[in-house]
């Protein structure tokens, strides 16, 4: 404890900063709910940070659920904050939940969430879930494993939005950083990222067909799979 206690507090990173700056502009409006971001350029010349700040900022931004990607390196401002997202960090940094229980609520949450995306998708929502599994395929061929990640989260993000239910949008923005860590082991496992991606694409194949059984169906078969690895990449 007098360890704990004694040491030294940590100075905020330059990322960390520039997402406080960003969160005071949206809580006082300057940026409304469905405004776009400034680009990451405009960020960068707008505060004299690096590139790798704007994106870690804006990351740690869209993981709490204020600001969402819409398009290539597009964000807009969400509506108002989620309160799960704190209380599930909680849990997070406790170490009071595990992959196993995440699986179990994904598959309850994303399955219908699949069913209704197929029901209610627009062609904007289409695109945004296509461009997501293109980044994905891209990055086996770049070997970039936080590329990957990053659109591999994006489709889930789309998915969840393309259905209309903005409770459902919530919790996935709630579980994304559980999400993440699990991801990041899971991409090690031989051949994973590759059946992933063509699970993702037969789930919008799903989807665009307008078939709701069919893409919970395909959202099932893709968890169960992503957690059978899940359980080789610990053991």
């Amino acid at each position: 404890m007098a360890d704990v206690v004694g040491s030294p507090i940590e100075r905020p990173n330059t990322y960390e900063l520039l997402a406080q700056r960003l969160l005071q502009l949206i809580a006082s409006r300057e940026i409304a709910p469905g405004a776009p971001i400034p680009s990451e350029r405009e960020l960068v010349e707008r505060f004299g940070v690096g590139r790798s700040s704007v994106r870690e900022a804006l990351r740690v931004l869209e993981s709490k659920g204020l600001i969402f990607q819409r398009g290539k390196g597009r964000f807009v401002v969400s509506e108002p904050r989620n309160p799960l997202n704190s209380s599930l960090q909680v849990l997070l940094d406790l170490q009071a939940v595990d992959v196993g229980e995440l699986f179990e609520v994904r598959e309850v949450l994303e399955g219908e969430t699949a069913a209704f995306a197929a029901e209610r998708r627009t062609d904007e929502d289409i695109l945004a879930m296509a461009e997501s599994i293109d980044a994905m395929d891209s990055s086996l061929v770049s070997g970039s494993a936080e590329e990957y990640i990053d659109a591999d989260l994006q489709f889930h993000l789309a998915l969840a939005r393309a259905s209309r239910n903005r409770i459902a949008l919530h919790m996935m923005h709630a579980v994304r950083e559980i999400l993440r860590r699990s991801l990041v082991a899971l991409y090690d496992v031989r051949g994973g990222p590759a059946r992933s991606v063509a699970h993702h694409r037969q789930i919008l194949d799903a989807i665009i067909a307008g078939d709701s059984a069919e893409a919970r169906k395909r959202m099932h078969e893709h968890l169960r799979q992503v957690k059978a690895e899940a359980g080789k990449a610990s053991s």
